[in-house]
């Protein structure tokens, strides 16, 4: 029985999953089974089905295989965001609309599709890893990164079924300025935090520039090189990006406040790191620091990895074989995804029918979410053959 691509599809976005990701997993068990695949659910909630050229085998073999073959993994989701759209359709049924339309169940039909259709030869294999929580805390799939050996990633997004082969990744912390509390009558008598938040708002702006001075470089007439704190320009995904987001500080209005606390995004590109990056901008922003005060800048607490900026060779033979097959162009992806755990092991692209946005604004996570049927179908199309030539 062949695979109903579109069928399966509908019924997934029919299938609440900004909650609880317990109907869907159970929809797509089913349908791999259904198919006579052997899927099995891991300790951290991922879905996996594995096969080589001899047929299907339990999905957690994918995890101990010793092939010497190659292995390629297909990737994406079942969660989606808050609240739940429902499933319509429009333009005569071309247009699925609803929560998860092309992010990221869209992929998802695309990429089970290719992952029961497409052909392996001999000892290679093909799994499909499908995590429950990309949406929220990653840690999904920074178990599958720590556990899969494979030779290449497909992890599907909406991306016009263009060949994403780079993202910036993403951080959030804070710069927390601690001063003294005293009297706004007598203001002098305290050190004002807020106050002292502004040249710190002022250093992050220059942060990144390499043409960048130090607070103290105009005053001591020092002629050397300004120092570069963040990473070069990246040939496709351009610079990083640091922006504030929340600031807090102040009790009360008669009050001189003691503490301000500035929460920022960072979406940086290769090669930095979190480490790099906390440890450099600490060390930025405490030259703009007033004496007497306090600076620490912290990256905020997760259970799972940052998701890192990552760039695979546009000439790797994951890239060309898929944007070969798609006609997509090569390009950089909008957002930062689960992608960056697995481009630390294997080539990794993002690929999926749907858009982050369009003409009219954004589409994923909006009300308006949608994705055309065609590019479902033409997305599957186009991760078998690409299979069908790497494996």
């Amino acid at each position: 029985m062949s695979f109903d691509t579109l069928g399966f599809h509908e019924r997934a976005v029919r299938t609440e999953s900004h909650e609880s990701v317990e109907g869907m997993r159970d929809l797509l068990v089913e349908t791999l089974e259904e198919a006579g695949a052997d899927p099995v659910v891991d300790e951290a909630g991922n879905t996996l089905a594995t096969r080589t050229g001899e047929g299907y085998e339990a999905g957690d073999v994918a995890k101990t295989s010793s092939d010497e073959g190659d292995h390629l993994v297909l990737n994406t989701h079942i969660d989606t965001v808050p609240p739940h759209v429902p499933f319509a359709e429009r333009e005569g049924g071309e247009v699925v609309e609803g929560r998860g339309a092309c992010d990221a169940k869209g992929p998802l039909a695309a990429l089970v599709d290719a992952f029961l259709s497409a052909g392996v030869r001999g000892g290679n294999r093909l799994t499909l890893a499908i995590t429950p929580d990309e949406e929220t805390v990653q840690t999904g799939a920074a178990h599958l990164a720590g556990t899969l050996d494979a030779d290449g990633f497909v992890v599907g997004e909406p991306t016009g079924l263009d060949v994403c082969n780079a993202a910036r990744g993403q951080y959030e912390g804070t710069v927390t300025v601690t001063g003294i509390a005293a009297h706004a009558a007598a203001p002098e008598s305290g050190a004002n935090a807020v106050r002292a938040m502004a040249p710190i708002l002022q250093a992050m702006e220059t942060y990144d520039e390499r043409g960048a001075q130090s607070a103290s470089d105009g005053a001591s007439g020092d002629s050397r090189e300004p120092r570069a704190r963040g990473p070069d320009e990246h040939e496709s995904l351009g610079r990083p990006t640091l922006t504030p987001t929340v600031i807090d500080g102040g009790e009360v209005s008669n009050q001189v406040p003691e503490e301000c606390v500035l929460t920022f995004d960072r979406r940086p590109v290769p090669p930095e790191t979190p480490e790099e990056f906390e440890s450099g901008l600490a060390a930025h922003l405490s030259e703009w620091v007033p004496s007497g005060m306090d600076l620490d800048v912290s990256l905020s607490p997760r259970e799972t990895p940052f998701l890192a900026a990552f760039a695979t060779d546009p000439d790797d033979p994951l890239v060309e074989a898929l944007a070969a097959a798609s006609g997509g162009e090569v390009r950089p992806f909008g957002a930062a995804t689960e992608a960056s755990y697995f481009a630390e092991h294997a080539p990794t692209v993002v690929f999926g029918p749907g858009d982050l946005a369009d003409d009219e604004g954004a589409v994923a996570h909006s009300e308006r979410e949608y994705v055309r049927r065609e590019e479902v179908q033409a997305a599957a199309r186009a991760v078998r053959d690409a299979v069908d030539g790497l494996l």
